[in-house]
């Protein structure tokens, strides 16, 4: 136990030793070795590292490619309305040279407006009928009204 004098306590290994079964059998370990393990330790490191660049790279490729879809959906949106105001617009061109006709603005005005050219009279038939239909003969017969007010109640709703 020569050895363990020299030795701090609660230190069970010699200063510079390694930690393994081969130090304590007497095996020390080689320089080889401890390059290997070194070299091992290098490879990890790079190897992990590599793969993080990779997930990053992923990563924003994925994030690029939803936002390019985003886009594509926004233009085809745009287009959609695009197309639709311009076919708007093709109908109210096509009315713009309909309505730029005078005889379609004379035509216009006598029927919606009921205005006539000067020397004109205009003439209004309120039960018009057709000329090759006979008159048919009302089987009902129409009383006559009693006093002023049934008279009213007559054209309003009718002799019922």
């Amino acid at each position: 136990m020569a050895n363990g004098a020299s030795r701090p306590p609660g230190q069970s290994r010699p200063e510079g030793k390694t930690p393994y079964v081969t130090s304590a059998v007497g095996i020390e370990e080689t320089e080889g070795s401890q390059r290997v393990r070194r070299l091992t330790l290098f490879t990890r490191t790079v190897i992990w590292v590599t793969g993080l660049v990779c997930a990053a790279f992923l990563l924003g490729s994925l994030a690029q490619a939803w936002t390019n879809s985003q886009l594509t959906q926004s233009l085809q949106r745009a287009q959609q309305a695009t197309q639709q105001l311009q076919q708007q617009h093709s109908k109210l061109e096509q009315q713009a040279k309909h309505y730029a006709d005078p005889y379609v603005i004379e035509s216009e005005a006598r029927q919606q407006q009921g205005y006539t050219r000067p020397g004109e009279h205009v003439v209004i038939v309120a039960n018009a009928q057709k000329p090759n239909q006979p008159q048919a003969p009302s089987t009902r017969k129409k009383s006559s009204p009693s006093n002023f007010w049934q008279a009213w109640w007559n054209l309003f709703f009718g002799n019922g």
